[in-house]
C-alpha cells in the first residue's frame, strides 16, 4: 500500500469521490478551496501523486493560465 501525507491523503480522497460523481478535470486552486490547502500546497504535491496513486489516475492534461489535470478511476 502506498504511503502518503496527511495533505497527500486529503488530496487523493478528495479526488476519489469527486471522479466518483462524474468530475474527470481539476486545477489545484479548486482542489486547495474545497479541501482547506493552499493552491501551491496542491500544485506541488500532485506531480508527486500522479506517480504514486494507485486509488486514481492523475495526468497532466493543460496548461492555460494554470495547469488542468485529468483524473480519472484505477
Amino acid at each position: 500500500m502506498t504511503e502518503y501525507t496527511e495533505e497527500e491523503q486529503r488530496i487523493v480522497a478528495y479526488l476519489r469521490e469527486s471522479v466518483s460523481c462524474g468530475e474527470r478535470y481539476f486545477r489545484a486552486k479548486n482542489i486547495a478551496e474545497a479541501i482547506g490547502l493552499s493552491a501551491k500546497q496542491v500544485g506541488a504535491r500532485l506531480p508527486t501523486l500522479a506517480e504514486k496513486s494507485e486509488e486514481v489516475e492523475i495526468e497532466k492534461w493543460g496548461r492555460a493560465r494554470s495547469t488542468t489535470w485529468r483524473v480519472t478511476p484505477s
